[in-house]
Parts: C-alpha cells; structure tokens; sequence
C-alpha cells in the first residue's frame, strides 16, 4: 500500500513545495487556462484531462494555492496562457467571472469558445465560432472536440520567432486514411471507392503498434480540398493517407500516398493495375506497405488478421459494398431501402454461403421490415444466426436478436444481448443505436441519450440517432438538450435532401426538428413538400403527428396526419399509439378515438394495453 501510494505523496509533495515557494525552479506557466462556471466542474475536468492528454499544460482554478490572493494568480494564470477555453453553459454566461476571462481573452486573441448546452452566448462572444460539446462523454473524434483540438493547436503554435512552440508532438504511429477519391467517372461507383477505404482504415486498425483515426472522423473530410498538415495537426496525428480508385469493367486502378503530417512531404507512393479478381490481395499489399512506411512490423496474428476478409469471391464483395452503401445512405423509412439491401446481400450469400458480414447486413434489413412495417416471412433472425455461426465475433448480430428479444417483453435479456454487442465494438454505429433504442423503450432516458449521442457522433450524415436524440430529451423534459439535438438533425437532415431532393424521411426529420425550434411555418412547408414526394412514407407522416401535437400544438392537423397511419397499422405499433406521450394532446379526441377503434376492428382485437416500459418505435426505429 505504502508503494502504490508513494509516487502519488511525492507528487503532492512537490506540488505543495513549488506553491509556497521551497522550489528554486518554478514549474512554467501552462499553455491553456480554463475557465468555466461552478456548476459543469466535472465536464471543465474532462475537457482539462484530455488537453492533457495531448500534451498540454493545462491550468484551471482547482489548483488555486492556499497563500495567495486568488485573483492575483488568475491574473497571472490568464495573461500567461496562450489559449484560453471558455466552456460556456447556462450558469457560465451568468458568471461575470467567466464573462470578464472570455473577455480578456477576446482581447488577447486567444480565445477558444465551446458550449455544453447550447445557451445562447453573450454580446459579443455569439459573434465568434463555438464549438459544440453537448452531451460530450470524452470521445477524442467527436466534430465538436476536433474543433476545440485545431484551435488550441492553432493558438499555442504561435510563438515568437525562435520561440519553442507549445503544440503537442504529433504521434509518429498514429494515421489518418482519407477517403479515396472515386476516379471512375460515374458517381455510381461511389459505392466501391468508399468500401475501400473503410476496409483499408479496418485493416490498419487491427495493427496493435498503429493509431487509426476512426472512420466517421475521416470521412469528415471526403470531397474536401484538404490542407495535410493541417489535418494532421487538427487529428495530431503523424501520418495522411490518400488516394484514389478507379473501376472499370472488370479492372481497376488504386493509387495510393502516405504523407507525413508535418511537412507534407510524401513517405510512400504507389499506383496498381489489377484485375477486380486480385481486389483482396491487393488491399493486402496496401496494408502492409503503409506498416512498412510507418517503420512498424506486422506480428504474425496481426498479418492473419488483415488477410481475413470474410470473403475470397470479388463478385460477392461488391455486392456487399452495395448493399452497405444503400444502408448508409440510403432513405431511411422506405421500404424499398430495406428490399434493395436484402436482395444485394441474399444473392453475395447465394454466390458465398459463407459470407458472414452479408448474412449481418441481411438480418439487419430483414429486421427493419418486420418491426417497422410488420412484414411476414424472413424476420432476420435466422440470418443473424448465421452469420454469429460463421463469426462470432461479429457485433450487430447481436443488436439484431437484442430487437426480437425486446418486441417480446424479454427486456433484461434484450439488454444482456446489446451488453455483448457492445463488448464486440463498442465503436459500432448499429450497436449504439441498437443500445439506445433498447434502453429508450425501458425508459432509461439518460443511458439512451448517450448511446444515441454515440451514435449519432460515428455517422457523420445520420439524422436518425440525432432525431431520436430529441424524444429522449423531451422526455426528461430538457428543453436545451432538445434544441441541440434540433439543430443537428435539422443540419443532417437538410444535407441529405440536398443530395436526394426524395428524400422523405430526411424531410420529415427536419420538419420535426423545426417544429421543436419553433418554427412553427417551416415545419409545415416542409411536411407538405415531404408528404408530395413520399405520401405512403408512414413512419414519416407519425412523426410528423407527434411533432404537431406536442411542438405545434395543432391537434387537428396531426389526427389528419395519422389516418392513413391507423388504416394501415400493425397490432404492436397500434399498442405503441396508444400509449404514446407525444400522442396525448389528441387521446380524447372523439375523431381519434374513432380511428382506433376503427384500427382494433381491422385487426380483430381490443388492442390491449401495453406495459408502461413500452413506448411508439415509430421515432426510434
């Protein structure tokens, strides 16, 4: 006991001598002093420890000496700082404390803004940038955290000329793999050129030695005109690798370039021409010549890992890539989303039996259509069992037997099954989502809010985690935690139908989303613009309702909104209606109530209630 606590003594001791002045050599100043309201300490000392983390001094007020006047030491602390980290709440644009840092500060150009809740900023800080750490766990790719990194790396760099900078040493064996650019002339075959840069990021990954910048951050950057070494300060990474592919009847043509990150001086370079049939070894070859580049040596498990694709038939392979593809950008809330993946991933595991990754990807579609829209037949679980047979260590599976657990009131063992899924990766877009829905519908608001915080931070272009961010919200009733969650699903939502002008789904997301921020018009204009392109989008138009009655307060227009919903409805989302919160400005509506019992004489039932665990899916699915 005495050694475990020993170091820590000693470290107490030096710091107690170098405050009262028994030190001849004083530590130096720090590189970033933090200011922050009493109230978000604990999120003030995450935001300090991983500053440190990167190598910076950091100073806040827990470490105020006893024998001084503690104004004089901030003083002191602020105007020695080259960067100074406002975390802006609700409590701190009270502080004048906090008001009076942010504007020394300002006035200094040094400072770095970020807010925790969203509370609208004083004059003139609204006038700068801040970055948006709401609902911030500690992940070091989270948009909002690799804002504040640029910054403080941007501002501490900036030193005199023969002056030391003060920016963290970038990590020699850490890298980023940008997305490669699809060179095929067809936009396609987009579709291929994003497959393979992900499997790419995956190889690397498994190389214990190797740092890999995760897949949502990186592509953060895809069809950007990228500055490389300031992308490898901004990630504090060592190393950039770009490239390009092009596919062309059954050849295709990969270049790739490793960058060093601080010069941008290329490391490696290298161009293959090959048959679409060598497509694996030549991701191989890839993998292992960015090891050699970075002066790392592959250890044998490690060498096993990466040549281990789950498919050896290139034909197979790209109709997986399709089919994920479809899942990632695809219109969520269309049937036909959900058809076109299940017919892609049934005919990759007609040519390979064996393909577990296209078994997972069915079950998942599978899934969705017998949940969300109460189809019959395949209901994905046999699929999901094939594929944890072929690969047990496969993650999503899981999540796929967590959701049939769930639709049968088996909730503790719905959870048991999301607890490995998250053991499996914890990284996984599905298994956060997975986890936040099983959680949600057993009312464990809080716990849902971080996996679909989670979530909703790995997939850049998501609006469906983000979306349902703002249901979990509403029901702790924090109305600043719902307009964030607004805001970044309005943001997503906007982006997709900029790409997919059909898009209903991401209207109808976006039209909530203004209607929780208020802008009552808008929300209307655009749930009439989505119901003309996607008028037999259900899910859509439920939500549509709830964002009437409970952000709109329009009652009407929401029970016209449900009718075609309850004509067509299944028994479990009929139970889910029923009991929904967002529902309940319409439950005593005699018109609304006609309907349901309109919906229990089609479906030959009463309809009984559900228990109080359950709630509609319709938003969280």
């Amino acid at each position: 006991l005495r050694e475990h606590h020993a170091p820590a003594a000693r470290e107490t001791l030096s710091l107690a001598r170098e405050r009262i002045g028994l030190d001849t050599v004083r530590r130096p100043m720090s590189d970033i002093f933090i200011s922050y309201a009493r109230s978000t300490e604990v999120q003030a000392g995450r935001i300090a420890e991983a500053l440190r983390g990167l190598g910076y001094g950091v100073w806040r007020d827990d470490e105020l000496p006893a024998h001084r006047v503690y104004s004089e030491v901030i003083e002191e602390r602020l105007k020695a700082a080259k960067a100074v980290v406002v975390v802006w709440s609700a409590d701190a644009v009270k502080s004048q404390w906090v008001r009076s840092e942010a504007d020394k500060a300002r006035a200094d150009r040094k400072l770095v803004q970020l807010s925790l809740d969203g509370s609208a900023l004083p004059m003139p800080f609204d006038q700068i940038q801040c970055a948006d750490l709401a609902g911030w766990t500690g992940t070091p790719d989270a948009p909002g955290w690799l804002k504040v990194v640029a910054s403080v790396a941007d501002l501490t760099s900036r030193s005199g000329k023969g002056a030391q900078t003060s920016r963290p040493t970038a990590r020699p064996h850490a890298i980023c793999v940008l997305p490669f650019a699809n060179m095929s002339g067809d936009v396609d075959q987009e579709y291929f050129s994003d497959g393979i840069s992900e499997d790419i990021i995956t190889d690397l990954s498994k190389v214990s030695a190797l740092s890999v910048v995760a897949r949502n951050t990186a592509f953060t950057f895809k069809g950007k005109a990228v500055d490389v070494p300031q992308v490898a300060r901004q990630l504090n990474v060592g190393h950039v690798l770009e490239g390009s592919v092009r596919k062309a009847g059954p050849r295709v043509r990969i270049t790739a370039q490793l960058i060093d990150g601080a010069g941008g001086d290329h490391v490696w370079a290298e161009r293959w021409d090959r048959d679409l049939t060598d497509i694996f070894a030549l991701q191989d070859e890839i993998s292992e010549a960015i090891v050699g580049a970075v002066k790392l040596r592959l250890a044998p498990e490690e060498k096993k890992a990466i040549e281990k694709r789950g498919t050896g038939n290139p034909d197979a392979y790209n109709l997986y890539l399709m089919a994920r593809q479809q899942y990632v950008t695809g219109n969520q809330g269309d049937e036909r989303r959900e058809e076109a993946i299940i017919r892609l991933t049934r005919r990759a595991t007609q040519i390979d039996p064996d393909y577990a990754r296209a078994w997972s990807l069915m079950a998942l579609a599978q899934t969705s259509l017998r949940f969300r829209y109460g189809r019959e037949g395949d209901d994905g679980l046999a699929a999901a069992e094939r594929a944890l047979e072929l690969d047990p260590e496969l993650a999503e599976p899981h999540t796929v037997k967590a959701r049939h657990l769930r639709e049968q009131g088996l909730d503790e063992a719905a959870r048991a099954e999301v607890d490995v899924a998250l053991g499996l990766d914890p990284e996984s877009f599905e298994v956060n989502l997975s986890a936040g829905y099983v959680n949600f519908r057993q009312h464990r608001f809080e716990d849902a809010i971080r996996f679909y915080d989670k979530a909703a931070s790995l997939s850049e272009g998501d609006y469906l985690a983000a979306g349902t961010l703002q249901s979990c919200y509403s029901a702790i009733d924090d109305k600043d935690g719902m307009a964030r969650a607004a805001k970044m699903t309005l943001a997503r939502a906007e982006a997709a139908v900029a790409q997919d002008q059909s898009n209903g789904s991401a209207m109808g997301f976006a039209a909530v989303a203004l209607a929780v921020l208020g802008e009552t018009e808008r929300a209307k204009a655009w749930i009439e613009r989505a119901l003309m392109i996607d008028p037999d989008n259900l899910n859509m138009r439920y939500n549509f309702a709830c964002a009437m009655c409970v952000h709109a307060e329009d009652a009407e227009a929401a029970i016209d909104l449900m009718g075609p919903v309850l004509a067509t409805t299944t028994l479990m989302w009929l139970n889910h209606i029923k009991i929904d919160p967002d529902l309940r400005v319409i439950a005593s509506n005699p018109r609304f109530q006609a309907m349901i019992a309109a919906a229990e004489a089609r479906l030959g039932t009463g309809a009984p209630e559900p228990s109080a665990g359950e709630m509609s899916g319709a938003k969280t699915v």
